[in-house]
């Protein structure tokens, strides 16, 4: 038998049906494994990953990560943008007539292109089938496009095999895509409806449909190989890295290439030079290196506590479009009453380290583009990117810092971390989060993770028992 075909005979079945939802209940409430026989290996395989991961076989739909404007930006610049019309051709186009919905999504299983019948897709919408959702099995739980990718191979769910009751109305087929050049996984082609779609057949014509895709990738590489086009514009060299998450002390990282000299003049009024915008990174001119041509083979410089603390804060600022007085430092800088002279001291010394060039002064201020780790969290965080924002999150803000703007800085980022996590409800965001150490005591964090986890979860206990110590009598409620 083909363990990728569902319905290796082409026709489901009450009996099929009835042994799969058995097996399945068996597993999520209990732990029970199927007899052998009972459930195909590729499907049991996969309800083990989703049962690993904390998939709630009962759960929300998965999450959508991108929508309008950036959703579009980010298809269009996607590899298989370029083999859409062969799809559309192959399989979009007859995909009403046959009550089927064909989803493109990118290596990750994010959707990209939802297309088909209408009324299905509607339908589909109640369960996040739409363009933007991420289907990856970590996520979504057993189901085809997202278990072709786990696998990297072609492969049907038939209605009750899927990880997710919510899911188990639907069959579907679906098949990786790969760059025919380099190899790479660039996402899966998937067909979904109902039970028809697990016959063999359909398998058939998805895997017809990527080989089209993938030659018409390899023809698209040819062409561009042989035709004259002009030299594409310089690439902006990125921005100086500071990382100052889990840090004692900041570390300042230049990136590679060849040094720059002075091209800034101390430059005019902040309100002009320093453009207000979202993120320091995108929202600053261009500027120079941050370092002088003297320290910059190194391509790393590790900064000293007041240094550290005087840098982020000026990069906060900057986020802002703003400079800070030696005054507003002074505050933010020392607990408590602290002369400016001090301020403007240790400013001094950081300029002679960095440059005249990076540092302007009336007010204090960047002259350059700087990036840091801090305010690449945040930014993720505003774009609901939690779990990459929880993977860049290295620890709290200059951690042994207590001067009241790092401070400030170290408390927001943890608040805005904190209410991601809580608000996505996902038991494997949930579980990562609490091995912080920040973590260790916090009550509700530990309460929302076990509630998130379903019951056969092998983690459960474990949090359970974490609770009944924090809980105990000689803990604070």
């Amino acid at each position: 038998m083909n363990p990728w075909l569902a319905l290796p005979d082409g026709a489901p079945s009450p009996v099929i049906t009835r042994r799969l939802r058995a097996a399945h209940e068996a597993l999520v409430t209990s732990g029970d494994l199927p007899r052998g026989g009972q459930v195909r290996s590729v499907v049991l395989d996969s309800w083990r990953r989703a049962l690993g991961s904390g998939v709630d076989p009962d759960g929300g739909p998965p999450p959508v990560d991108l929508t309008d404007d950036e959703l579009i930006a980010y298809r269009d610049a996607h590899p298989l943008a370029a083999v859409m019309p062969v799809i559309r051709r192959l399989l979009v186009a007859d995909a009403e007539a046959d009550r089927m919905i064909v989803a493109v999504t990118d290596a990750s299983g994010r959707m990209l292109w939802v297309e088909g019948d209408h009324a299905l897709r509607s339908r589909a919408a109640g369960m996040h089938f739409v363009e933007g959702a991420r289907w990856g099995e970590d996520v979504a739980g057993t189901n085809a496009p997202g278990t072709a990718l786990a696998l990297d191979h072609a492969v049907q769910i038939y209605g009750s095999e899927h990880y997710r009751r919510t899911v188990q109305p639907w069959s579907c087929s679906a098949a990786p895509v790969h760059d025919p050049v380099t190899g790479a996984l660039l996402g899966a082609i998937d067909v979904t409806g109902g039970d028809h779609v697990a016959s063999p057949h359909v398998l058939t014509l998805v895997r017809a449909t990527v080989a089209a895709a993938e030659s018409e990738l390899r023809w698209l590489h040819h062409e561009q190989q042989h035709r004259s086009v002009p030299a594409p514009p310089p690439l902006r060299r990125p921005a100086p890295l500071l990382e100052v998450l889990g840090r004692e002390r900041a570390r300042l990282t230049l990136p590679p290439g060849p040094a720059l000299s002075t091209a800034l003049p101390p430059g005019p009024a902040l309100s002009t030079a320093l453009p207000p915008g979202p993120a320091l990174s995108t929202a600053l001119p261009p500027g120079p290196a941050l370092l002088p041509d003297a320290t910059r083979a190194g391509g790393r410089v590790e900064l000293s506590v007041r240094h550290s603390e005087l840098l982020l804060l000026l990069a906060e600022a900057a986020v802002a479009g703003e400079g800070r007085t030696a005054d507003q430092l002074a505050a933010e800088v020392h607990p408590g009453a602290a002369a400016a002279v001090t301020v403007r001291a240790e400013l001094s010394r950081l300029r002679r380290l960095l440059g005249d060039e990076v540092v302007g002064s009336r007010p204090y201020r960047l002259l350059g583009r700087l990036d840091s780790d801090l305010d690449q969290v945040r930014r993720l965080l505003v774009r609901g990117a939690t779990a990459q924002a929880l993977e860049r999150y290295a620890g709290p803000v200059l951690p042994r810092s207590t001067a009241p703007g790092v401070v400030t800085a170290r408390e927001r980022l943890g608040a805005a971390l904190r209410h991601a996590v809580l608000r996505s409800r996902r038991p494997e965001l949930l579980l990562r989060y609490t091995r912080l150490p920040e973590v260790a005591d916090d009550v509700t964090v530990w309460q929302a993770c076990l509630d998130s986890l379903p019951t056969s979860s092998p983690r459960r206990a474990a949090v359970a028992a974490h609770l009944v110590r924090l809980r105990g009598p000689s803990r604070p409620r």
